[in-house]
């Protein structure tokens, strides 16, 4: 059973290691936050350089920037901060906190939302590293910040309710991650891809559609 997520808050600060990470599990969310006039800024760790498959970082780097500001457009998003970090290195890279924690003194935040620290996000399924190491970090960043904090995983406490507008919105989020995605499985469409991905994001309860998040802390005005 979870609740409903906190609505005393004007302007959230979702931090992720690599562009397309906010459209793997929270973009239908987000569209419903923009659509009510709530603002939401990105942050970015790195540039997902590395993870496309045969494309030098040097060319991959710029091109996944590229794709996820158009993504985040399409959830309402204009603001965008990259980190500069090194993809797939975030564990040994010192001053991630730090940097995290920089972002949040020049845009103050009343909520922030990470990813999943945990292990496994199931059975056989492993997290990755930087997702980790971003998510503690995170935590690390807030500590002595009266804020909402949330990961994005599984095991939720609180749901946000969405429409089939910001469900559809979430996957044109994603299906922005063109190039990504039609190097990440070849055989099926992007749009399909993407489809698959923000439907299995989202939980159905009654005739409700619903994003769950998992609280880490609430201010002490709660």
């Amino acid at each position: 059973m979870t609740v409903p997520f906190p609505i005393d808050w004007k302007h959230a600060m979702v931090v992720v290691a690599h562009p397309d990470d906010p459209e793997y599990g929270m973009a239908a969310a987000v569209a419903r936050w923009t659509r009510e006039g709530k603002r939401v800024t990105y942050v970015l760790a790195t540039s997902g350089e590395t993870g496309i498959e045969g494309m030098p970082p040097s060319e991959a780097g710029p091109l996944r920037e590229e794709e996820q500001r158009r993504a985040a457009a399409q959830v309402g998003v204009n603001r965008l901060i990259w980190l500069d970090l090194p993809d797939s290195r975030l564990s040994e890279t010192p001053g991630l906190a730090d940097a995290i924690g920089h972002a949040l003194d020049a845009h103050p935040a009343d909520l922030v939302i990470s990813t999943y620290r945990g292990p496994e996000w199931g059975p056989g399924l492993p997290n990755q590293a930087d997702h980790i190491a971003i998510g503690e970090a995170t935590i690390e960043a807030v500590q002595g910040r009266d804020v909402w904090v949330f990961e994005n995983g599984p095991g939720s406490t609180h749901h946000v309710e969405v429409s089939d507008g910001d469900v559809q919105a979430a996957i044109r989020s994603l299906a922005e991650h063109q190039v990504y995605l039609a190097v990440l499985d070849p055989t099926t469409p992007v749009r399909a891809q993407a489809r698959a991905v923000v439907y299995r994001s989202i939980t159905r309860a009654d005739r409700d559609s619903r994003v769950g998040f998992t609280l880490v802390s609430a201010p002490t005005r709660n």
